[in-house]
C-alpha cells in the first residue's frame, strides 16, 4: 500500500497544545547527542506527554550515515514490536463494539487453527494470543517470517500446529511474535478488512496518525522523512542496512510511524481512550474498562539482578505482560511500556499513567542501551529523582554483555579439536533436508564448498565453515545479521546424515533466529 495515499487521505486531529520543560530536562538536547555518540547511534526522535500535552518532539543525529538529512520529530522509523499494542487495541474496539469477546476461542474464529498440542488448539482464547504464555519458546516459529520470507500469513499460522511446545499451557512467560499474526486474521475475521486496513481506518485516520503506515516500505526513497536502519556487520562495523518488508506477521511489529504521530497515541492511552477530534470534540477510541485490561498483568515475569551494579535503581520490584503491554514499576510508579526491534532500528515507548506522562524514544541503530538511558533519564525529570548518569550505566551494560559473548567464544574455542576434520566427503552433507514447520532447507556444493540455504529466507544463505568432526559454521553472506550458527549434522551407524541440528554461535544474536527449534532431517 502506498505511503502517499495513505497520508493525503488522513482528516488531522486537533493539534496538542505544549508545554513548557521542566527545568530537570534543561539539558536534554545535549544529553540525547551524548547518548547517540555513545552508543553510536546515527539517529535518535524523542518525543514527551504529559497532562495531555506535548512537552517536546525533537530529533538528534542523521537518518542515514553519509547523507545531511536530518532526523526530526515528523521522520519514520519502523516501531516494530510497539506495533503489537496497535494490535490489542483493535481487539478490545471490537471487543467493545460486541464484536467478538477476549475469551472467545481461537477456534471459533478461526476453526482451521491448530496449535501442536491438541488442548491448547481448544483452549487457546483470543486473550492468550496477547500475552506471552502459550507454552511456546522464546521467539518460536520467527524464522517464517524473520528475516523476510515468501509465506502468506495464512500459510505462517498454518504452519503453527508444528512448532513445539516447550512448557505448560499458560504456565510462564516467554515473548513469541507469532501469535499476533493469529490476532491479525481474528481482527480480519471479524471485521471483515484485512488488519492493516483496520489500523488505518480505525486508528491512524481518527487520532490523526497521518505520518504514519502500517507496513515496511520496500524500498525508501532519498526524499522520504524516513530512517535508515543501521547495524554493526559482524558485531563491529556500523553500516546502512536494506529495508526489510515484512507483510506475513505485521501485526506483530509491521508499522513505521513518528514521534509525532506517537505522541498523539501516547495521549490517547493516557485519557483512557478519549481523543479530540479534528473538529475539536472529545471522541472514544476503546472504552476505559478495555483498557484497564490490556494495562493489567496477565504473565508474571520473573525478575532478575541486574547485569551490572549501575542499574540497580532501575530494577523493578514488579514485572509482566497484559494484552500487548509489558507492565512493571519504577521509583514508586507503575509504567507501560513496550520495545521493538527491527533489522537496524530499535526502539521504546513509555507511559506513567499516575503522572500523565509518556516517552518515546526511536532509533535507527540496533542499541537498546541508547533507547534505555534517554528513557530513564527523561522518567527521572518527572520523578525528582536523583541525577543518575544512565549512559554509562548502559555503557557497562553494554561492555558486559560483549564481555560475556567473548567469553562464550572462548569456551568453544577452547573445547574444539584442532586439526578434527569432517568425518564424511563434502558431497555426503549435501541434501534437501526438511524441518514439520520451517520447510526445506537445502545443502549444496559449490566451488569446493557447502553452502546452506533457507528456501523460503532468501537472506540466510552463507557458507557452511568446517569447525570440527560434523559440526560446521554457517556464515551468512548479508553480515548485518550478525546470526552466524553451529550446523551439526548426526549420522546413523552406515555413516548417512540422520538429522541436523543447528543454534545461534553468540548469544548476541537476536532471539528471532530460533535456529536452535529446527529438527532437520533428509527429505524424502
Amino acid at each position: 500500500m502506498a505511503a502517499q495515499a495513505q497520508d493525503t487521505a488522513m482528516a488531522p486531529a486537533a493539534a496538542a497544545s505544549t508545554a513548557a520543560r521542566p527545568a530537570a530536562l534543561a539539558d536534554f538536547d545535549a544529553y540525547v547527542d551524548a547518548t547517540r555518540k555513545q552508543f553510536d547511534v546515527p539517529g535518535i526522535a524523542v518525543a514527551i506527554v504529559k497532562d495531555g500535552k506535548v512537552v517536546l518532539e525533537m530529533g538528534s543525529g542523521v537518518r542515514k550515515l553519509g547523507d545531511p538529512a536530518k532526523v526530526d520529530a515528523h521522520t519514520r522509523f519502523a516501531i516494530a514490536s510497539n506495533t503489537k499494542a496497535f494490535t490489542a487495541a483493535s481487539l478490545a474496539i471490537l471487543a467493545d463494539e460486541n464484536k467478538l469477546d477476549m475469551n472467545d476461542r481461537v477456534v471459533d474464529r478461526l476453526p482451521w487453527f491448530q496449535m501442536s498440542d491438541p488442548y491448547v488448539t481448544r483452549e487457546m482464547r483470543v486473550r492468550d494470543l496477547l500475552a506471552h504464555r502459550s507454552g511456546l519458546s522464546l521467539g518460536a516459529g520467527d524464522l517464517l517470517y524473520w528475516p523476510a520470507t515468501s509465506y502468506t500469513t495464512k500459510e505462517v499460522v498454518e504452519r503453527l500446529r508444528y512448532v513445539p511446545l516447550t512448557n505448560s499451557f499458560r504456565a510462564e512467560y516467554a515473548y513469541d511474535n507469532i501469535l499476533f499474526a493469529v490476532a491479525g486474521l481474528v481482527i480480519e475475521q471479524v471485521s471483515g478488512k484485512p488488519w492493516a486496513d483496520f489500523v488505518r481506518e480505525r486508528i491512524f485516520q481518527p487520532l490523526g496518525m497521518g505520518e504514519s503506515i502500517t507496513s515496511a516500505p520496500d524500498h525508501i526513497n532519498p526524499g522520504d522523512d524516513t530512517a535508515i536502519g543501521h547495524a554493526k556487520f559482524d558485531f563491529k562495523d556500523l553500516k546502512p542496512v536494506e529495508p526489510m518488508s515484512w507483510n506475513n506477521n505485521p501485526s506483530a511489529g509491521g508499522i513505521y510511524s513518528s514521534v509525532h504521530d506517537l505522541s498523539k497515541w501516547m495521549n490517547m492511552q493516557l485519557a483512557g481512550g478519549v481523543y479530540t477530534d479534528a473538529a475539536g470534540k472529545q471522541q472514544r477510541l476503546f472504552s476505559a474498562a478495555r483498557q484497564k485490561e490490556m494495562w493489567s498483568l496477565i504473565t508474571p515475569i520473573r525478575i532478575n539482578e541486574p547485569s551490572v551494579p549501575e542499574l540497580k535503581a532501575a530494577t523493578p520490584n514488579f514485572s509482566g505482560y497484559g494484552e500487548g503491554w509489558f507492565v512493571s514499576d519504577y521509583r514508586g510508579h507503575k509504567l507501560v511500556w513496550h520495545t521493538g526491534g527491527w533489522p537496524g532500528m530499535v526502539s521504546r515507548l513509555t507511559m506513567v499513567p499516575d503522572l500523565h506522562l509518556g516517552v518515546v524514544v526511536l532509533t535507527n541503530q540496533e542499541s537498546g542501551a541508547a533507547f534505555q538511558a534517554v528513557t530513564m533519564r527523561a522518567l527521572d525529570a518527572f520523578m525528582d529523582a536523583p541525577k543518575t548518569d544512565w549512559i554509562a550505566a548502559y555503557a557497562a551494560q553494554v561492555k558486559k554483555a560483549e564481555g560475556n559473548a567473548d567469553d562464550s567464544m572462548k569456551k568453544h574455542e577452547a573445547a574444539r579439536m584442532k586439526g578434527a576434520k569432517p568425518s564424511l566427503p563434502l558431497d555426503g552433507y549435501v541434501g534437501t533436508y526438511r524441518d514439520p514447520w520451517y520447510g526445506d532447507v537445502k545443502v549444496a556444493k559449490q566451488g569446493g564448498k557447502l553452502v546452506m540455504s533457507f528456501t523460503k529466507t532468501a537472506q540466510l544463505t552463507g557458507t557452511l565453515d568446517p569447525w570440527q568432526h560434523d559440526t560446521f559454521i554457517a556464515h551468512w553472506n548479508d553480515r548485518s545479521l550478525n546470526g552466524d550458527a553451529f550446523v551439526n549434522f548426526e549420522l546413523d551407524p552406515d555413516g548417512k546424515v540422520r538429522e541436523v541440528r543447528m543454534e545461534p554461535v553468540s548469544p548476541l544474536t537476536d532471539f528471532s533466529f530460533d535456529f536452535q527449534d529446527l529438527r532437520l532431517t533428509p527429505a524424502k
